[in-house]
């Protein structure tokens, strides 16, 4: 038993990252008051440009394959920024319906990129020379239980991001731009009276959230698939899933997503793990999205969603 955990638990913090990062993006934006149910597709656009540039950089730069990663995952970040506007301009500006602008995005993301690879490779995928090499911590994977789990076959990018997730536990509950932002997904009147530029802190939001899931789309790019296919394989949809579970915070979204990585992890690794290769494999294939369903029937009536998300912010309302 001891065993099949130690083998699972590297590959479910690696499934975990994408999911993490990913929701907490959702989580800015809709503390600011603005539903994303585009994070599928913006994951997807951050994997397209990070293969992209990625890929390309790589061939300009053979002997820096790992600088051209990191580099390839930053243009990817700037990818999803100015992507996201798109759903801040038609949710802020326009007053759109979000989760109609939302869907909007997905479809946009998964249609273009596909288009696009298809006439760059003429196969649709983009394939990378070199992804992250997992890496034992030197000294701290010796400690005995948590070295194997957690020090163990580990990425550079797990550290950044549980990293980001404490910076943005802090921002949100101890800093004026955590609690102006907050505010508006809550009140926005009251934000707005008290002199807090409602819309611009939505777009921030919006921003904050493309950039990060288009980081996790990039993150599952060089750690797990290694190449572009078009898809991210739902895993922005289980990053909103995770997002409710968490209650719409940092280190509840961290808990959510583990049990969602752990989840995906059974599913995809099964028939390398000798304990579950019994267990029929059509059965692992549906347990991550049966508990997802299960999970958020369960806590749906504790939501503790912000009171203004997903409505239409009206300055001269009162």
């Amino acid at each position: 038993m001891w065993t099949t955990i130690e083998q699972i638990f590297p590959y479910a913090i690696m499934y975990t990252i994408p999911l993490l990062i990913t929701a907490l993006g959702g989580l800015f934006s809709e503390r600011s008051g603005v539903v994303n149910i585009g994070l599928e597709g913006l994951m997807v656009i951050g994997s397209f440009i990070g293969a992209l540039s990625i890929s390309k950089l790589q061939e300009a730069w053979p002997g820096h394959p790992v600088y051209a990663i990191w580099i390839g995952l930053l243009i990817a970040v700037a990818a999803g920024i100015v992507f996201s506007l798109l759903h801040a301009f038609a949710s802020v500006h326009l007053s759109a319906n979000q989760v109609i602008s939302g869907t909007a995005i997905n479809m946009i993301a998964g249609a273009i990129t596909v288009f696009l690879s298809r006439n760059i490779t003429g196969s649709g995928n983009i394939r990378l020379t070199r992804g992250f090499q997992p890496f034992d911590v030197w000294g701290l994977s010796d400690i005995p239980v948590l070295g194997p789990l957690l020090f163990s076959k580990t990425y550079w990018t797990t550290w950044l991001i549980l990293l980001i997730v404490l910076l943005s536990a802090y921002v949100l509950k101890k800093t004026p731009f955590g609690l102006r932002l907050r505010s508006c997904g809550e009140y926005p009147q009251a934000a707005e009276a008290a002199g807090v530029n409602v819309r611009r802190m939505r777009y921030i939001g919006v921003m904050i959230s493309g950039a990060f899931a288009s980081l996790g789309g990039a993150i599952l790019l060089v750690t797990i698939a290694g190449e572009f296919t078009g898809t991210v394989a739902g895993l922005g949809f289980l990053s909103l899933a995770a997002l409710i579970f968490g209650q719409w915070r940092p280190l509840g979204i961290l808990a959510a997503t583990l049990f969602f990585g752990f989840a995906s992890t059974i599913a995809n690794v099964s028939q390398v793990i000798p304990a579950l290769k019994p267990i029929p494999p059509i059965i692992l294939s549906v347990f991550p999205y049966a508990i997802t369903l299960i999970a958020l029937v369960i806590f749906s009536k504790s939501s503790q969603a912000p009171k203004a998300a997903g409505e239409v912010f009206d300055s001269g309302k009162r």
